[in-house]
């Protein structure tokens, strides 16, 4: 089923290309069907690139989904136009008088500074606590899980001793959870982080359980015992090529960053290599194929259209 989205919006092209069902808000317009509606807060600098990943992954579901951005109007964004901005975007003031199935708080490159330092954390604050009167159910990504933890919860995160970056393999701790219905108990799933939210102190709160784990890389995913709440301290939404250009930008930039673990076959960026790449089939079973894949491991993408397509989506609010 199509995502409804703006009709001028950039994703709109490049998702058409991929024969994803988009549907402009001119045709919408003439359904009577009540779609579910799904905020995106957009927290990354790259807003153009992770609406259309997002977006993507919206795509995977038979729901019809009508999706609005929203935006901090605290935070100056420095690598997409005040124009693109205005034309697609909301302020909080904008939407807080409204109701949403679910609002999609992505992640931000500020997990190196303490929370209260983001310029932005105290919009973020009155955000998050106006989702839990007037959102259904809240997906938290990468830095937006560890705010979310620590908003609600208190949990705070510490620094790792190196960035984690790559494709780790992962295993089910709660396979009763309709979020991974589907899932192998052991799957694919890409981490790019410099810090991590304290598992002690979350596998001793009451009100959250463990969904899905990894030895190398840590918890992946977290939800609140009333199922409202959801935090994945990966990046499911991430395209097969974005751990590279991660890579190839911190290069650049003169970083000298660890190669992405279990990315590039025996770790050489230079080679290509025949990755698993996942095909979903009906049923929401994964089959996974050899192929090539632009030099790059995409063994994750059956975890990822999973995530926050299908199975996170909620059930319509009262």
């Amino acid at each position: 089923m199509p995502i409804r989205i703006p009709d001028a919006l950039p994703a709109t092209t490049a998702l058409e290309r991929e024969n994803i069902f988009v549907m402009t808000e001119y045709r919408a317009l003439h359904q009577d069907i009540r779609p579910l509606r799904v905020l995106i807060l957009n927290l990354m600098p790259t807003k153009i690139a992770t609406e259309t990943q997002i977006m993507r992954k919206l795509s995977n579901t038979p729901l019809q989904i009508e999706v609005e951005l929203l935006r901090t109007r605290t935070h100056d964004a420095k690598n997409v136009s005040e124009d693109h901005l205005e034309t697609f975007y909301r302020t909080f003031e904008e939407v807080e008088h409204e109701h949403f199935d679910g609002l999609i708080i992505t992640g931000a490159p500020v997990e190196q500074l303490d929370f209260e330092d983001v310029d932005y954390w105290p919009e973020l604050q009155r955000i998050m606590d106006w989702s839990l009167e007037n959102v259904h159910s809240t997906l938290h990504i990468c830095w937006g899980a560890q705010a979310g933890l620590y908003h609600h919860y208190g949990i705070g995160k510490r620094e790792l001793p190196a960035k984690l970056s790559g494709v780790y393999e992962h295993r089910l701790v709660k396979r009763s959870s309709p979020l991974v219905r589907g899932f192998d108990d052991r799957f694919y799933a890409v981490h790019s982080r410099y810090t991590e939210s304290c598992r002690e102190v979350i596998e001793a709160c009451s009100d959250l359980e463990v969904v899905a784990e990894s030895d190398e890389a840590g918890l992946y995913i977290v939800k609140s015992t009333d199922s409202r709440q959801f935090f994945v301290f990966g990046h499911p939404e991430y395209d097969a090529d974005t751990l590279r250009l991660e890579y190839e930008r911190d290069l650049g930039r003169g970083i000298n960053p660890d190669v992405p673990a279990h990315y590039f076959p025996e770790d050489d960026p230079s080679r290509e290599c025949a990755a698993w790449w996942a095909v979903l089939l009906p049923g929401g079973r994964a089959l996974p194929v050899r192929c090539l894949v632009g030099g790059v491991a995409a063994g994750w993408t059956c975890a990822a259209r999973a995530l926050p397509g299908g199975r996170w989506l909620p059930a319509r609010r009262p």
